[in-house]
């Protein structure tokens, strides 16, 4: 291979590590505002390939005219510029879009989001022109045209799978998404500098430089970090106590408050649960259990119920020990795990299980399925029952229809409590119960918690089936969470908070 041949060879390898860097980061840089669901992504690999086509289009009508390196040296530096630019352009934007969903028209907000993907546009689109150029640079006669195609492909590809991988598991995990894009830039300016070399060697160093502008913060906080998972940030409520809030904060996730292990929102709702039962529970898992809102309540009006707390992200376990007061409750067990692989591998039998777990802003599909419902029964003991948290709003309710329709397919019987205009309670008992049967129990509620019974007697209801119930091959809760969500936009929106006479206090 000649000098000139090598020198393509790698700047193909450099282009292929950037535009699947690049790809990666993109989903990295939109997840904490829209989510990372298959609509997400489908919406990043397919703008991605548009522009890639785009780009094959563009950059082979401009190799036939002009066949010089130099301006496909300067195709590329706009690609570097436009991705060192992109991830201080986008989170303004973005930011903007999360905070008008409550507030502006939902045409404004989706066209925000393409708008945001749309930042990547130019760069995606200058790095697909530099494949049929560098080809077209590389020909010296016809006959040759497969054999260099092929080499200059392979070594893109080649590039593609390093940029994927490095960005996937080294950098982003390591620097972060805004350094990875700059470091992205200066790899995309060296290929540049390799074309034509002299002042040009000045652009990778000049989009490193980059690399010392300090990461921006999305809002001031008590304690923030960024995990492998998430970004993760404790904030004051203004009232004394703490909330947890994940990547842009959009929901709350926990709460804690000095006085009481009540906080007036869902997590009460499930201290209904325990005089539902038979007999008094022994034990509990709780699948979600982010800062240990329910646990740390449990250990104080339930005592001596053994609870495992399952939360993917274990940065998210020490958080809720320093700042969420998982400490209190000596009886719960903080576990790292993926919520349905932990029970597969599970022999243990609860006498509940709880699954509050979100991915802002859906419900991870294998825990609305039937296959996870059935296992889930599966590891209850007699007289269990399993109890969910489901999103709705007060005109859509068709998420909750369809994951209640999913539990009857495991449970003989189901039952749907509507406290909230943005919560449902979904529970099944393993063995059926008259409605006046669990009515007559709920009068054991201890405490404060008796408070709730009014909202039990006057707002529960059995699950009635609707429609097809979802499964592992076919769970469309990205869809059906996003026609609720773009519903609510329409209608204004707004918050929840338990309507008791008197607020929960202590």
């Amino acid at each position: 291979m000649s000098r000139d041949g090598l020198r393509l060879g790698v700047v193909a390898f450099l282009v292929g590590a950037g535009t699947l860097s690049t790809e990666i980061s993109a989903s990295r840089l939109l997840a904490p505002y829209f989510g990372a669901s298959t609509v997400v992504w489908a919406n990043i690999i397919g703008l991605t390939l548009a522009y890639l086509a785009l780009g094959y289009w563009l950059g082979g009508r401009l190799a036939d005219r002009r066949p010089e390196p130099r301006v496909l040296a300067r195709v590329l530096l706009v690609a570097a510029a436009a991705l060192a630019v992109t991830p201080f352009a986008a989170r303004p934007l973005l930011r903007w879009a999360v905070e008008g969903v409550d507030t502006v028209a939902v045409g404004s907000v989706v066209g925000s989001f393409f708008a945001a993907v749309a930042l990547f546009a130019v760069p995606v689109t200058a790095l697909g022109a530099a494949a049929p150029f560098l080809v077209r640079l590389a020909l010296d006669t016809v006959e040759e045209a497969g054999r260099v195609a092929g080499r200059l492909y392979a070594l893109s590809t080649a590039g593609s799978l390093a940029g994927t991988f490095l960005a996937a598991l080294v950098l982003i995990p390591s620097v972060g998404t805004q350094r990875t894009l700059v470091l992205t830039a200066a790899c995309v300016a060296l290929g540049s500098a390799l074309l034509v070399g002299g002042v040009w060697a000045a652009a990778p160093l000049a989009a490193a430089a980059l690399l010392a502008i300090p990461t921006s913060q999305v809002k001031s906080a008590i304690f923030q970090t960024e995990s492998p998972y998430q970004y993760i940030r404790v904030v004051s409520d203004g009232r004394g106590g703490r909330a947890l809030e994940l990547n842009e904060g959009v929901v709350t996730h926990s709460a804690w408050r000095p006085d009481t292990v009540l906080t007036g929102r869902y997590w009460d709702l499930f201290l209904m649960l325990p005089p539902l039962l038979e007999r008094q529970p022994r034990s509990m898992l709780v699948v979600g259990n982010a800062g240990g809102t329910i646990g740390r309540a449990y250990g104080a009006f339930f005592p001596g119920v053994s609870i495992d707390g399952v939360e993917l992200d274990p940065q998210l376990n020490r958080v809720a020990r320093r700042w969420f007061g998982a400490g209190d409750n000596p009886d719960m067990r903080l576990i790292a795990a993926d919520g349905r692989p932990f029970l597969e591998r599970a022999r243990k039998r609860y006498d509940l299980i709880v699954v509050d777990a979100y991915r802002q802003p859906y419900v991870p599909f294998y825990l609305a399925t039937s296959e996870f419902f059935r296992l889930a029964r599966r590891h209850l003991a007699p007289g269990g029952a399993i109890a969910l948290n489901v999103a709705t709003t007060p005109t859509d309710r068709k998420l909750s229809d369809a994951v209640g329709t999913t539990l009857r397919t495991a449970f003989p019987q189901a039952w749907r409590w509507r406290p909230l205009r943005y919560n449902d309670v979904l529970f099944a008992l393993r063995e059926p119960v008259d409605r006046r049967v669990l009515e007559h129990r709920a009068w054991r509620a201890p405490g404060k918690v008796a408070r709730l019974l009014p909202l039990l007697r006057g707002r529960l209801s059995p699950v009635r089936a609707h429609g097809r119930p979802l499964t592992d091959d076919r769970a469309p809760v990205e869809w059906l969470t996003d026609r609720m969500i773009l519903h609510e936009i329409e209608r204004g929106g707004g918050h929840d908070e338990i309507e008791l006479p008197t607020a929960p206090s202590g």
